[in-house]
């Protein structure tokens, strides 16, 4: 088993106040793009802390939150009751949605996820999300960070855009790929947005 791959890993992160990709409070760019999509069924993998995902809830969407780090589940839970939102909140791996949520989603968010497990699961990552994603589900990714190389180790793990595109060029295709202009200013020109489409 990868280190990565194991709840108490990222649990101690959350313990140490280590989590370097929390953010605080909702990314902007998916504050951005909520009122620009139809609200549907949406799964935050590796949602940490949840902000995304009550954005998401307020915004109407039918949210499935996902993380195996019991702190995390317990600020999702705490911030839903403070917001009275409603969504899905499961403590778990996220590689073990498959096979009960196959064909379920409408979305998928990626932001810090795919840097989060170890490189040898990206094949498996790519597989999770074509299995949970319906027909023409939409795979909405922050791709980050892209400034560090695989070599230099991680979590995070380094990627670059050829290669998210490698892994996602079998049954997908593109439907807009920009570095957005609401990246946070530490992650400017380090996360480039790119959208799959399940085809």
């Amino acid at each position: 088993m990868e280190k990565e791959d194991n709840s108490q890993f990222w649990e101690d992160i959350y313990l140490d106040n280590d989590a370097g990709w929390d953010l605080g409070g909702p990314t902007p760019f998916f504050s951005e793009i909520a009122s620009k999509l139809e609200p549907k069924k949406i799964c935050l993998i590796g949602c940490g802390k949840g902000y995304d995902a009550i954005m998401f809830a307020e915004n109407n969407f039918h949210v499935t939150a996902v993380d195996f780090a019991p702190s995390a589940i317990s600020a999702i839970e705490i911030m839903a009751k403070e917001n009275e939102v409603k969504l899905d909140i499961l403590e778990r791996d996220i590689f073990h949605l498959s096979p009960e949520y196959d064909n379920y989603f409408d979305y998928v968010i990626e932001q810090t996820c795919f840097c989060a497990i170890n490189p040898v699961r990206r094949l498996d990552y790519e597989k999770l999300v074509s299995n949970i994603l319906c027909k023409n589900g939409k795979l909405i990714g922050l791709w980050f960070p892209l400034d560090k190389k695989l070599s230099d180790g991680g979590p995070p793990y380094g990627t670059t855009v050829k290669e998210v595109k490698s892994i996602f060029n079998k049954g997908w295709k593109i439907k807009k790929e920009e570095f957005p202009k609401e990246s946070i200013k530490t992650r400017i020109g380090r996360e480039k947005l790119i959208i799959f489409e399940k085809v």
